[in-house]
């Protein structure tokens, strides 16, 4: 709360605003204004929605001093700005932006609101940072009785997806953030003025791409389908390269890299499941030579948004609101991201200085990190059960830490073997 605190004018909304996030990060089922209320003790939901609705302070202005908070805690040499999407299923037609899209939030055409959002990542932890709600551009920008009920600004005009995401790259530039790349997934990779935007910008990109994407190598004036490109590699051409750790171990695929254009800093990046053989590919640029493994580090960091995404709808309510208005809607969003990169910055400051090796003897007493679920469980015991109760939950998550830290060794070591036995098969 000293982080936001003086972007509130009067004592009363910066007393809702610290309610509501306890609420937020409490153990309430849904992290609504009317549970939110219940949590903190009021006779009445009106102090909530008066937050969120009419209070005096800049949604925006948090927004920045979340960044900077995600940069104390969470910032490394290391950092990747991703961009990516999220629905909110609703019903009727009232909240703004809502409308039959598809989302992958249902894997289909629902009835729903659409927010784009830019995350920031790191290996010490990532977090939301930034959000801008999409406005279809016939059901909303051209009706402005729906527009004013809605609560929607004049200024705000259509952008497309990719346009917002470049807003929100540029405004987290802007502020001095540094990351030396962009990744995201085919709703922006397919995007020329945003690749283009970036490389103006000088900031590097590994964007996920059609398998009918088009491109040029060795000079040719005809351009290729890169699925096509893909069949035409030799054996030697794919590499096996991890895009990061999983639940199960490494993430190993078969990766091969094809210059594209006319200079070394382009890349046709493709990646092969080794088991169902799928293909994705991603256009690749970079303002100096990159490796190989640095591309396919960039490309398996694209995941950690979709684990932002649900850690922030299944721990701190972002998709439990209730409200329809412009205004409202990134209130909440943006309180939501506050709790969450709370809990990301205390599980960062709480984690080892030398990262665990999973690879360790499974006699180790040493437990898991703390994750972002097990922080907001004991935050909860604190503040709102007896100390003696929050002890005992201490030791019982050591204790369940203990046992994930093996399970995970035992993961590791079965997934290492696996890999070497089947390398001496091709060999």
């Amino acid at each position: 709360m000293a982080q936001i605190a003086g972007r509130f004018r009067r004592v009363e909304p910066r007393a809702s605003a610290r309610a509501y996030l306890l609420g937020l990060l409490s153990q309430a089922e849904r992290k609504n204004c009317w549970q939110l209320a219940e949590q903190a003790g009021h006779v009445r939901p009106g102090p909530m929605q008066r937050l969120l609705r009419y209070a005096r302070w800049d949604a925006d202005a948090v927004r920045d001093d979340i960044r900077t908070y995600a940069v104390d805690h969470l910032g490394t040499d290391d950092g990747v700005l991703i961009v990516d999407e999220t629905g909110f299923l609703k019903k009727g037609r009232a909240s703004a932006g809502v409308q039959r899209q598809y989302t992958g939030t249902a894997g289909r055409t629902e009835n729903s609101q659409v927010g784009v959002f830019l995350a920031y990542a790191t290996s010490r932890g990532r977090a939301l940072i930034d959000r801008r709600l999409y406005l279809p551009e016939q059901s909303w920008c051209t009706d402005p009785e729906r527009r004013q009920a809605a609560g929607i600004p004049e200024t705000v005009r259509f952008a497309t997806k990719p346009r917002l995401a470049w807003e929100m790259i540029a405004a987290t530039l802007d502020a001095g953030v540094e990351a030396g790349w962009v990744t995201g997934d085919e709703a922006y990779g397919q995007d020329p003025q945003l690749r283009a935007a970036l490389e103006a910008r000088g900031t590097g990109y590994v964007l996920a791409v059609a398998c009918s994407t088009r491109v040029r190598i060795n000079h040719g004036r005809t351009p290729i389908r890169a699925d096509t490109l893909a069949e035409r590699l030799p054996a030697t051409a794919w590499q096996r390269q991890s895009a990061g750790p999983g639940a199960k171990g490494p993430r190993y695929y078969d990766w091969a890299w094809i210059h594209i254009g006319v200079d070394e800093h382009r890349h046709l990046l493709i990646r092969r499941n080794r088991t169902s053989g799928e293909l994705a590919f991603y256009l690749c640029w970079s303002p100096t030579t990159a490796t190989l493994p640095e591309l396919v580090r960039v490309a398996g960091v694209r995941w950690s948004v979709e684990e932002c995404f649900q850690a922030a709808k299944s721990q701190v309510g972002l998709d439990h609101y209730q409200v329809r208005h412009w205004t409202s809607w990134h209130r909440h969003i943006t309180l939501a991201m506050l709790a969450l990169v709370f809990l990301a910055a205390v599980a960062a400051d709480a984690a080892p200085k030398r990262p665990a090796d999973p690879h360790r003897s499974a006699r180790s007493s040493e437990p898991i990190s703390l994750t972002v679920p097990e922080i907001r469980h004991l935050l909860t015991a604190v503040f709102g059960q007896p100390a003696l109760t929050a002890a005992r939950l201490l030791r019982w998550s050591i204790w369940r830490r203990r046992h994930q830290a093996t399970a995970r060794h035992s993961h590791y070591r079965r997934r290492t073997c696996w890999i070497d036995h089947e390398t001496t098969l091709e060999y």
